[in-house]
């Protein structure tokens, strides 16, 4: 018979509404994913179970206190990180996130944008080191959304004059012929994301006008060939839609003073045939480049709804998400 222990974490002078949650939720979270029993009274949350489940949750339970410390503010999403996390590495990860690598601020609505995994601080830190980044990853992990934050940031401190998203125009199950209107409205839908992601950092006139001056640039992969981009902050989104010929033809558009981020999910490939996708082969043919740096995020980083995690695990599971 498995042996049942108690442990006893004090909360010190910390807020206990904000540890425990409205109704206790955030301790009922941690209940259901670790299987252990949770009492809570004032300034202490006692732990009973299995004596490897009660180890994990106090680590687990330690580390929320020192990422409340450290921000002020606890979700859902950071105590499911940090099981993730405590899981594999056995200790959390507040302590590591304590600094201020990568942290924007919207110009559009002045929060500030930082870094909410070990993977996307990572991520961000290699942006600001390497001329050159390729970040691999699943749906949610916010490798556009942080990789424009980081071009908005790069343009405000005039670290480069303009900045350049684009995105390979593939058919995934509509064609584009059939589409209404001019060329700009039949890739208008395979641009929005970029769109979105910019106007949550940069208010609408103020990118209108950047956008009409040439200093914003948001453009079908196709609309790079033959140019050299110049003292700019280049984007490159759903590069697994990419072929070889095109991901060589992107990377050679770089000129002086330029950043490049390419972005990507190899899991979701819209290409007829998957193989010839520009992004697989990228590491092994550029890995040895110091200049280039490369990061794979994973499910762990997913900070869109909680729920994108658990779809995410499903899907694999039944081996339908590619």
């Amino acid at each position: 018979m498995t042996p049942v222990i108690q442990k006893t974490v004090n909360l010190g002078d910390m807020d206990p509404r904000l540890v425990f949650g409205s109704d206790h939720a955030h301790l009922s979270l941690i209940e259901q994913e670790l299987d252990v029993e949770l009492v809570a009274r004032n300034d202490w949350i006692n732990i009973k179970g299995e004596p490897d489940k009660v180890e994990k949750t106090e680590k687990i339970i330690k580390d929320i206190l020192e990422h409340v410390r450290l921000t002020g503010e606890l979700d859902d999403r950071y105590i499911l990180y940090s099981i993730a996390v405590v899981r594999e590495n056995g200790h959390g990860p507040a302590g590591e996130m304590d600094n201020n690598s990568g942290v924007v601020t919207s110009i559009a609505t002045e929060k500030q944008i930082k870094p909410r995994t070990l993977g996307q601080k990572k991520y961000l830190e290699l942006i600001e080191s390497k001329d050159i980044v390729f970040s691999i990853g699943p749906a949610g992990t916010g490798k556009t959304y942080l990789a424009v934050a980081m071009a908005v940031r790069a343009f405000k401190l005039k670290e480069v004059s303009r900045i350049i998203l684009t995105r390979p125009a593939v058919e995934a199950g509509e064609s584009l012929g059939f589409l209404p209107g001019d060329i700009r409205a039949k890739v208008d839908p395979y641009l929005r994301p970029l769109f979105d992601a910019l106007q949550d950092m940069v208010p609408f006139e103020k990118m209108k006008r950047l956008m009409e001056m040439g200093t914003i640039e948001i453009a079908p992969l196709a609309f790079m060939r033959g140019r050299t981009l110049n003292d700019a902050f280049v984007i490159l989104d759903e590069a697994q839609n990419t072929t070889n010929p095109q991901m060589f033809m992107f990377l050679t558009r770089l000129g002086e003073g330029s950043k490049a981020v390419i972005t990507g999910d190899v899991t979701q490939i819209d290409l007829e045939r998957k193989n010839t996708s520009g992004l697989l082969p990228t590491r092994r043919k550029l890995s040895h480049i110091s200049e280039i740096g490369f990061i794979e995020l994973t499910k762990k980083d997913i900070v869109r709804h909680r729920l994108v995690q658990q779809i995410i695990k499903a899907y694999e599971k039944k081996g339908d998400s590619k």
